[in-house]
């Protein structure tokens, strides 16, 4: 799917000094299409496989295994059009059938863990190997909505990149509460990108709280390019006494076809540890629950149906866009990636970077220290980042995403 751009002139209304200085740069927003299953991310002519493995391999060849690349910047040819931020908001908001909704509806705890799991498989985006989005600035924000459901972002943190995620949808009394930290590594043949942190789903109507982190990215340049979901997933919910576990399975050369992205686990008591459930299946294509004790099974999960020929979300309110929108502070890199002016895709990005240390250093100088505008943080050992929204309610964005489909 090629990706769809959306550039807005948005009148400034001159009380920001920042924002007078930068007119040129934070007038345009680009909004691309989002992760979905049939998408191709490439953009521009970055050539075939072989000239961007030794493009990638070049970009690590003075970077030791093992090391972190928190504070890696990439060049803009290897950059989809898009902040994580808007990964992150896009993975909650955007989808063809409404994944929270079912967590809500669900008639037992059974249904509604069962729900959960396919929610947060539905998170797990496919990614182009080769390709990233921009590592957020501090302060940079992303606000969507679908249909009732909300969505605010905000990176809260810098060194190290944090960022805080409140969703709500205030019809259906649903919140969804993330706050995670993404650790990359290089390993000499991959890079590893582990999430620190955790996501909170609140059904509030009942009474339930899921506590439920994220798989691995894992991003392998030998022997064949590839990148993967990997690591174990576990849905804990104290109310009901349920939780769920289940596994992305890495694959390797000798694998095959119907074998790759498998995900397998299992639902269970916390108290007697019972297995109720079986969870298998491949979280591109459908997953499913077992039972068992009678040995029926149900798909809860499908891919195709969820994540495939996702619309671009479009700017419904240009004048109630922040500065801060990812949208719009990485709005001339994007353009320049989409029309393959790399010299100008370098120039701004080195603009948003070079801003951004400029105002650190002025934050250092003057002893300033910076707090977010929309989430509460704080950092202990013990619990690592924690993030609590400041608002009991994400209100209604200006960035929209279609909330009905046609059929697929």
């Amino acid at each position: 799917m090629d990706l769809d751009v959306l550039c807005a002139q948005v009148q400034q209304d001159g009380a920001d000094e920042v924002a007078e200085k930068n007119d040129a740069e934070s007038s345009i927003i680009v909004l691309s299409s989002p992760l979905a299953l049939d998408g191709d991310y490439s953009t521009g002519s970055n050539g075939g496989a072989p000239n961007l493995m030794q493009r990638v391999f070049s970009l690590f060849k003075n970077i030791r295994p093992g090391s972190d690349l928190t504070s890696f910047q990439l060049p803009p040819q290897f950059n989809i059009p898009k902040s994580q931020l808007q990964c992150y908001g896009e993975a909650i908001y955007c989808v063809s059938n409404d994944l929270l909704h079912q967590c809500n509806s669900g008639k037992t705890p059974l249904d509604r863990i069962a729900s959960v799991v396919a929610w947060s498989i539905s998170t797990a985006r496919p990614l182009m190997f080769g390709f990233a989005p921009y590592n957020p600035i501090l302060g940079e924000t992303h606000h969507g909505s679908r249909g009732t459901l909300n969505v605010l972002v905000e990176q809260v943190s810098h060194h190290p990149p944090v960022s805080a995620l409140h969703a709500t949808d205030e019809k259906e009394n649903v919140e969804v509460i993330i706050c995670e930290h993404q650790v990359p590594k290089f390993y000499g043949t991959s890079i590893e990108a582990e999430p620190k942190g955790k996501r909170i789903l609140n059904l509030l109507s009942h009474g339930e709280s899921y506590v439920l982190n994220s798989p691995k990215l894992s991003i392998k340049f030998l022997p064949v390019p590839n990148v993967e979901w990997v690591g174990t997933v576990r849905v804990h919910c104290v109310e009901s006494g349920l939780e769920a576990e289940y596994a992305f399975k890495g694959s390797s050369v000798l694998t095959r076809k119907e074998n790759q992205k498998m995900i397998n686990g299992k639902i269970f008591e916390s108290s007697t540890q019972k297995t109720i459930c079986e969870i298998i299946g491949h979280w591109d294509r459908t997953v499913s629950v077992k039972s068992v004790e009678h040995g029926n099974q149900n798909i809860i999960y499908n891919a195709k149906e969820s994540i495939s020929t996702l619309k671009t979300p479009t700017v419904k309110h240009p004048s109630e866009v922040w500065e801060s929108e990812s949208g719009r502070v990485w709005g001339e890199v994007s353009q320049g990636i989409k029309s393959n002016e790399w010299e100008k895709a370098r120039k701004a990005k080195r603009n948003v970077e070079e801003k951004e240390r400029e105002l650190a250093k002025e934050r250092k100088r003057t002893g300033e220290v910076w707090s977010p505008k929309h989430f509460r943080v704080s950092y202990s050992k013990e619990n690592g980042w924690e993030c609590s929204p400041l608002q009991k309610w994400v209100p209604p964005a200006p960035i929209v995403f279609p909330s009905q489909l046609p059929a697929l």
